[in-house]
């Protein structure tokens, strides 16, 4: 019985080889079949740097000379009204409480009121005058860093297809988020932390984490969870962490794993993971340690603020900031609770709309002031946006402060800051009542073309081969908008 886990020379078996030699390989069958995803990626994928010897995280050169190093997704999640936003809409006054003079396709809930006006008003922000309106105050005063673009379109108005095309550049579900395509292409600065963290604020957006997924890439690439209150990742320590007992666990795996190296690619990605798992339990508890920050910056984040949902976007931010520092690639900080359904006010549009800009206004301003401060914010792009905004008309008419807008995927306003984009400008227009993009309107594989070549990649080059075809980020569409670059 014994020779059944030994070889002819008398040498013990490693765990694949004895996968492989008993119960007819139907071990390393069923192996292959619970990692083979990933380990297909690998082989087939994954660019020659990974494909070796060296981990999924290992640096890798951009396709050509990059103005940015890092990507922080600021994710507003429910679809933002552009016109109570980033995009005035004087016309709105004069048609309040009318029929809106346009045709209009039909909407997510085809339940069409009068012109709605914006309950705030809009001041111009920075020397570039920018104008934002009075939901965001603080971010007003960071208006120079904006390349506001108000010429956003989705080719979906419900949220879980718009999410999946914002997040993977596709619909349905299943593809590489651009967070993975990122850490993917460049790998990360970051030894001991996954390369795209997504950092909860306690929200799951309409389509799961799907949308943070790494379809067919290796599954290292997909996002790492941490949240911004109590303990970043659940069970970082084991009750055995730092003792000889582990120690003496990961010699034994080593030496199983040394005698059969590369044959096993499909296991491959799974051992990266068990590796980086062990390096962060040193790493994130000191990274969630916000001790070591001064007061003055926990009070420019809000970090002790009043109101609960400050306080905790605070957090995501000043973490989102601690990461980039260190070096992952890709963060992403989702929308907070704030005791409504995200951005989505399809009624109580003045004081869900309140709530949220609340919470995410002085964070967001003084992550932009923080990394600026440090020198990070020329290499680090922050991306603000959702995906859709919303109608002008009133959701279901009516008087009063109950009223709401629909969604709206046919024109609508996002942002991006740092990283070689140009401040204080504005790209596109709506019409007169922010309905429909009329001036330049991009595309969600415009915007993911653009962030990939600010890091330096070719998005037309950055591909997979997977079922038959070379798939990439942007599918077959997608075009740089070089107006947005300084």
């Amino acid at each position: 019985m014994s020779a059944l886990f030994h070889t002819s020379g008398g040498a013990p078996l490693s765990r694949r080889a004895l996968l492989t030699r008993t119960a007819n390989g139907f071990g390393a069958l069923a192996a292959s079949a619970l990692f083979g995803p990933a380990g297909n990626a690998m082989s087939a994928g994954l660019p020659s740097q990974v494909a070796g010897n060296d981990g999924p995280f290992t640096p890798r050169a951009p396709h050509f000379p990059a103005r940015a190093k890092n990507v922080i997704f600021l994710y507003m999640d429910g679809g933002p009204s552009q016109m109570d936003t980033f995009d005035p809409k004087p016309e709105l006054e004069r048609w309040a409480g009318k029929s809106i003079p346009v045709d209009t396709p039909p909407t997510q809930f085809n339940n069409i009121g009068s012109v709605l006006p914006s309950y705030w008003d809009f001041k111009p922000g920075g020397e570039s005058g920018l104008m934002i309106s009075d939901l965001f105050p603080e971010l007003r005063r960071q208006a120079d860093k904006l390349c506001v673009v108000r010429s956003m379109t989705n080719k979906f108005p419900e949220h879980t297809a718009a999410n999946y095309l914002l997040h993977t550049g596709h619909n349905p579900a299943g593809r590489p988020s651009v967070g993975a395509w990122c850490a993917y292409g460049l790998g990360s600065e970051a030894d001991n932390l996954p390369g795209y963290v997504v950092v909860d604020g306690g929200l799951t957006p309409p389509g799961g984490i799907e949308c943070y997924g790494s379809g067919f890439l290796s599954p290292s690439y997909q996002g790492s969870t941490f949240r911004a209150q109590g303990e970043p990742v659940a069970h970082a320590r084991g009750p055995h962490s730092g003792t000889e007992r582990e120690a003496n666990r990961r010699r034994l795996l080593d030496a199983f794993d040394r005698q059969e190296g590369a044959r096993a690619r499909s296991i491959e990605a799974a051992l990266n993971n068990y590796e980086l798992a062990f390096r962060m339990q040193a790493a994130v508890p000191e990274l969630a340690d916000l001790s070591s920050e001064s007061a003055a910056t926990k009070e420019l984040y809000g970090v002790d603020a009043e109101f609960k949902a400050t306080s905790t976007f605070a957090r995501q931010c000043l973490l989102a900031r601690r990461l980039v520092e260190r070096g992952v690639r890709f963060v992403q900080v989702p929308m907070v609770a704030t005791g409504h359904d995200r951005w989505d006010q399809h009624s109580n549009l003045k004081k869900g709309h309140t709530d949220n800009a609340r919470a995410v206004d002085q964070p967001v301003a003084a992550l932009l002031a923080d990394l600026e401060g440090r020198g990070l914010l020329e290499s680090t792009v922050v991306l603000f946006a959702g995906e859709f905004g919303r109608t002008p008309m009133a959701q279901g008419g009516g008087d009063g402060l109950n009223r709401g807008r629909d969604h709206n995927p046919h024109g609508f306003s996002i942002w991006l800051a740092g990283g070689g984009v140009k401040g204080g400008h504005v790209f596109g227009a709506t019409d007169d009542f922010g309905y429909f993009a009329v001036d330049r309107p991009v595309e969600m594989h415009d915007l993911h073309a653009t962030l990939l070549h600010l890091l330096g990649l070719d998005h037309t080059r950055l591909t997979v081969r997977f079922d038959g075809r070379d798939m990439r980020l942007t599918d077959v569409f997608g075009h740089v908008q070089h107006d947005w670059l300084a």
